[in-house]
């Protein structure tokens, strides 16, 4: 985890104190449902909340100093507590293996980062909403392989956005659903040291649902679906930042990252408006997809367990999620504040003579009752002179003085064709679709 990356609230879910608070709920909660069972005394898990009562400070260090010696982090934590509790806490952990108290806290700490995710896909689904519905009909140029196409609306891009952030959000609720599980199933997972209805107790306790068959791990497959939600996301985010930050090109113009007052672009050149933060953005979706590919290796493990899935999930955990809850942050402030120059959209709708128009000459050719072919043939040959001299030629004016076009449209009827509102009659129906009615 960078910490220029990382805000507070999801930095919290991995901070070791929080990971350790985690362990010990599991653990006073398998106690006392132990203790209602008789499989330990009633009076171990009471002592257990009794001393959690007091909001003790968990000693990280402590603990730290124990694993050192011992080479072994869940008995470190269970040793520390037994010196603060007492001899009830010999019966913490009875019949429970470690990865019993590991993966289901993983799961919690999961769970809890998909809930800040998904506020943070709402913030940033009403920043795009916002934006979209003010440019609605606002005109800029379609381009396709980087040139112009056809017009669009700058809503319609911002649409584009909300719906594709919409499916994402709906991705990430059910990864959040898939990965919320627990299991209290003891070493391989047969559950011979500890009764099931142990687990069902602590999965309800911890918001989890039980894992139907674990071995001595939770399955990754659960996880390599969260990781790779996440990286789809990035995704998303980078196609977003990726049309910005060619939108704030010089020679384009037509929106730009908010530069505050005293901002400064380049070291050298004071003229400088840099696309910094969609640029970072694109460089953190590359690190948040690079974390899916090990979550995916990680299904993969020996038998009912081994641990080679562990220190990997010690870094892709905190990182993928820390850097996603930044990125969407970032993105959603990029977008709030986006600068959108409509006169420079006209602008570039304009520059190129009426080529964008070119398809509604050639529909109207067929429908005058000339082919296909010639149809775009009288088109083309107008269209290339217009494209040679950069725009400065008008395609309407060399439709309307080419004798083979004249003989098969009108004047009026060509210059009908290039009616820019023409292309805008759906755009409700569309906003429909992505918005509701």
């Amino acid at each position: 985890m960078v910490p220029r990356y990382a805000r507070p609230a999801m930095t919290a879910i991995w901070e070791p104190e929080a990971r350790y608070r985690i362990w010990f709920e599991i653990e006073a909660h398998a106690a006392v449902k132990m203790g209602e069972m008789g499989t330990v005394p009633a009076s171990a898990g009471k002592a257990l909340w009794d001393w959690w009562a007091t909001s003790p400070k968990v000693d990280v260090a402590a603990i730290d100093a124990k694993e050192a010696v011992l080479k072994h982090d869940v008995i470190a934590f269970l040793d520390w507590v037994a010196e603060q509790v007492g001899p009830e806490a010999r019966f913490m952990h009875q019949g429970m293996t470690s990865s019993d108290v590991l993966d289901t806290t993983l799961n919690v700490q999961l769970v809890r980062a998909a809930d800040i995710l998904l506020a943070d896909l709402d913030d940033l689904l009403a920043a795009i909403k916002r934006r979209a519905e003010e440019h609605k009909y606002t005109p800029c140029i379609g381009r396709s392989h980087g040139i112009h196409a056809e017009p669009v609306t700058f809503g319609l891009k911002l649409a584009e956005a909300y719906a594709e952030f919409a499916r994402a959000k709906k991705r990430l609720i059910a990864a959040r659903e898939e990965v919320a599980t627990c299991a209290i199933s003891g070493a391989v997972g047969t559950f011979a040291n500890v009764d099931p209805a142990v687990e069902v107790y602590v999965a309800d306790k911890m918001g989890l649902v039980i894992e139907p068959v674990s071995t001595q791990v939770i399955p990754r497959d659960r996880h390599a679906m969260f990781f790779a939600t996440l990286a789809v996301i990035a995704s998303s985010i980078e196609r977003l930042a990726v049309e910005v930050r060619h939108l704030q090109r010089t020679e384009v113009l037509e929106a730009e990252e908010y530069f505050s007052p005293g901002q400064k672009g380049s070291s050298a050149m004071p003229h400088k408006r840099n696309p910094v933060l969609t640029e970072n953005l694109t460089g953190q979706a590359r690190m948040i997809r690079s974390y899916a590919m090990p979550a995916m290796e990680n299904v993969a493990l020996w038998h009912e367990r081994d641990i080679s899935h562990s220190s990997v999930e010690r870094f892709i955990g905190p990182d993928a999620t820390i850097t996603l809850d930044f990125s969407l942050a970032r993105l959603t402030g990029v977008i709030d504040k986006l600068l959108v120059y409509p006169e420079r959209m006209q602008k570039n709708l304009d520059r190129m003579g009426g080529l964008v128009h070119s398809q509604r000459v050639l529909l109207a050719l067929t429908q005058a009752g000339l082919s296909r072919d010639e149809s775009y043939r009288l088109v083309q040959r107008n269209a290339m002179k217009v494209w040679e001299s950069d725009g400065q030629l008008s395609l309407m004016e060399l439709l309307k003085a080419d004798p083979d076009v004249a003989a098969a449209l009108s004047a009026e009827t060509i210059e009908e064709k290039f009616n820019l509102d023409y292309h805008f009659k759906h755009v409700d129906t569309i906003f429909d679709r992505v918005f509701g009615a």
